[in-house]
């Protein structure tokens, strides 16, 4: 096992009360019978969740994450590889779920933008800056 392997392994061991609670959501096909898979390696990065068959990448972020250069860079990467990079608040998915869960199916429910059109990172808007 690669050490991008070995370190996705320990996150899906260690996650964060976030990710355990936005994974008992997304679980088992419970979205649209869409699968998902958790800390998924990709590149030089290691993406918190992954639906393969919407090219779909979810990420949450704390508050270590607001206007954070390396996130932009990251997310440039996966959107140049033709994935789409939809990103929740920590605090969205523990005080909001079913919010979440609805911003989440608009968006599996929505078109993939055309060819060259970019890549398509989500904003949710679910809850301000401050509360990132």
């Amino acid at each position: 096992m690669t050490g991008k392997h070995t370190r996705a392994a320990w996150l899906r061991k260690n996650q964060t009360e976030t990710e355990r609670r936005l994974w008992n959501l997304l679980r088992d096909r419970r979205l649209e019978e869409l699968k998902f898979r958790r800390q998924v390696p990709m590149g030089p990065y290691i993406v918190d969740l992954f639906c393969s068959r919407k090219g779909l990448i979810i990420e949450l972020d704390g508050g270590q994450h607001n206007e954070n250069p390396a996130d932009e860079k990251r997310t440039a990467w996966l959107e140049s590889r033709g994935y789409r990079v939809l990103r929740f608040w920590n605090n969205d998915v523990l005080k909001n779920p079913e919010g979440v869960l609805t911003a989440l199916l608009e968006f599996v429910k929505s078109p993939s933008p055309p060819e060259g059109e970019g890549g398509g990172e989500g904003s949710t808007g679910l809850s301000g800056e401050d509360s990132r």
